[in-house]
């Protein structure tokens, strides 16, 4: 399963806003609006953190089970997991702030604007000449006076 396609913590928020399942809307990503494009975009790349962190957490519990070997403890090996660990909750964290931000900026989808044409073609006023005299030309021969 490619990751785009792996659950995410939004996949439920997204079928809710966008009114179907994640796999429907990547089916359809072509031609998508650039919100649900750039909401999908961010979904892969929550999909794909959340997997680091399930990883990390999984290698933290192996590494902790009750039946390990206690000489094969590291406090370095754990130090390097909690700071890889922290790396990946910040990145997770901001790609659902980001996402949650785009879905509420969106509006709802049937007030989505509709491409609209002007019933009568815009006129443009030419704005009047400077008032300001312009500055001398560059280069140019003054005239002497006797």
């Amino acid at each position: 399963m490619s990751v785009s396609l792996k659950a995410s913590s939004a996949d439920g928020q997204l079928q809710e806003v966008f009114g179907a399942p994640v796999a429907e809307l990547h089916a359809n990503r072509p031609e998508a609006s650039p919100a649900l494009a750039r909401a999908l975009e961010l979904r892969s790349f929550l999909a794909l953190t959340e997997e680091q962190v399930a990883r990390v957490r999984d290698r933290v519990h192996a590494d902790m089970a009750p039946d390990r070997d206690m000489g094969e403890l590291s406090a370095d090996k754990l130090r390097f997991d909690a700071q890889w660990l922290e790396a990946a909750l910040d990145a997770r964290d901001g790609y659902r702030a980001a996402l949650a931000e785009l879905l509420h900026t969106m509006p709802p989808p049937d007030q989505r604007p509709r491409p609209t044409r002007l019933a009568q073609p815009m006129t443009v006023a030419a704005l009047p000449p400077s008032v300001v005299p312009a500055p001398p030309r560059a280069g140019a021969a003054r005239v002497r006076r006797p």
